[in-house]
């Protein structure tokens, strides 16, 4: 499960056995969880979270989508 950021007890990764899936990145906190699409971005799960943290999570992945596209991208072309 690589790791590309950690952002005030946000936890941002993505599963090393998914590559037949679009590019997505899920994120953590405490028992929460959500999953969004990359491209475009939008809200694929949600496991806890509140609406309004769900947005702030959204426009974190806006802020880093072509860093975590860039990182899914070499992962997966590369193994």
């Amino acid at each position: 499960m690589p790791t590309v950021l950690r952002f005030e007890g946000y936890r941002f990764y993505f599963y090393s056995h998914e590559p037949n899936e679009p590019p997505h990145i899920h994120i953590d906190k405490d028992e929460m969880s959500a999953k969004f699409w990359l491209s475009p971005v939008s809200l694929a799960k949600n496991i806890g979270f509140k609406a309004k943290e769900l947005r702030i999570i959204q426009l974190l992945v806006e802020a880093n989508q072509q860093k975590f596209l860039e990182a899914w991208n070499e992962y997966f072309n590369s193994n």
